[in-house]
């Protein structure tokens, strides 16, 4: 007897899932940023300073993306359909462990860029484009880290 169930993890599922997650994921906040910014002037990326009272891309982008991660894997256990492990524990950690995660990641990459490329200013369509990336990039990872994480594997 052959199965009909849908499964999450299957590759093609997974890519398909992944790539409409951060597609949508990078257009809304995309809008969202482009209101938020709307009549600011140019924008720095990134400071060089622990604590900066200046509005930065990079700033913005890891509170992005830590809110975002957290956001999108409590979303992702609930509605999906598969077998899966329970949300308490297992889900209530992965929220947090993704949230690190992209906390973590962000931050070293705005570090390292500010590393190599110093003080930049950008024009407010530049930084949304960025943040939109930003935004896309974690939801695609974050979707995948879920389903994969969160199935229970077939016996």
């Amino acid at each position: 007897m052959t199965s009909t169930a849908h499964d999450p993890t299957e590759p093609a599922t997974l890519l398909k899932g992944t790539t409409i997650t951060g597609l949508a994921n990078a257009a809304i906040n995309g809008a969202i940023q482009t209101f938020l910014m709307a009549g600011q002037g140019p924008v720095v990326l990134s400071a060089d300073t622990i604590g900066t009272t200046e509005h930065t891309v990079l700033g913005t982008a890891v509170l992005l993306a830590t809110m975002l991660a957290m956001i999108l894997t409590t979303i992702g256990l609930l509605t999906l359909k598969a077998p899966k492990r329970p949300f308490l524990p297992n889900g209530l950690w992965l929220v947090a462990k993704h949230g690190l995660f992209a906390f973590g990641a962000v931050v070293a990459a705005a570090v390292l860029w500010q590393r190599v490329a110093g003080t930049i200013v950008v024009s407010v369509p530049i930084a949304v484009a960025l943040l939109a990336i930003v935004a896309g990039l974690v939801a695609a990872t974050v979707h995948y880290m879920t389903i994969v994480a969160s199935v229970t594997p077939r016996q």
